[in-house]
């Protein structure tokens, strides 16, 4: 009746179902926030396939990584909305964004947990810069 493989299964469709849920109740930073943690819990997920020579899962969670920062960080980046004043802030992601992308192939491509180590850690310091954004605008 139930095997491991449908506890899985169902435990990964509650998952994906609260994260729905979470999303549509989100605010656009808590989003932002969102594919940060998304980010990260694809590398890491990269970096414990990488570690035991899973090459499949490897890619796929490499591939999960690249499509969060290219296709949702990057992406949601809006140099109008950011005025005069934000559109070289912008500018600046875009290009940090793009270098993170480049790591994050590149420690596919070669096994290199040090590039690994290096995007991670760039990505962990715009996400702690963004959740300072939320709490300062909470304060005020």
């Amino acid at each position: 009746m139930y095997t491991p493989h449908n506890f899985r299964t169902g435990a990964g469709a509650y998952a994906r179902v609260g994260v729905e849920i979470g999303a549509m109740s989100a605010s656009p930073h808590q989003l932002i926030s969102m594919l940060f943690d998304g980010a990260k819990t694809a590398i890491g997920m990269a970096r414990h396939h990488m570690a035991s020579g899973d090459v499949v899962a490897k890619g796929r969670a490499f591939s999960q990584a690249v499509s969060i920062v290219e296709n949702g960080l990057k992406a949601s980046l809006d140099a109008d909305a950011a005025g005069a004043s934000g559109a070289e802030l912008v500018g600046n992601l875009t290009a940090l964004y793009g270098y993170i992308v480049q790591r994050l192939l590149y420690a596919n491509l070669r096994n290199d947990a040090q590039a690994l180590d290096e995007a991670d850690r760039l990505l962990d310091d715009i996400a702690g810069a963004w959740r300072e954004i939320d709490t300062g605008a909470a304060a005020a």
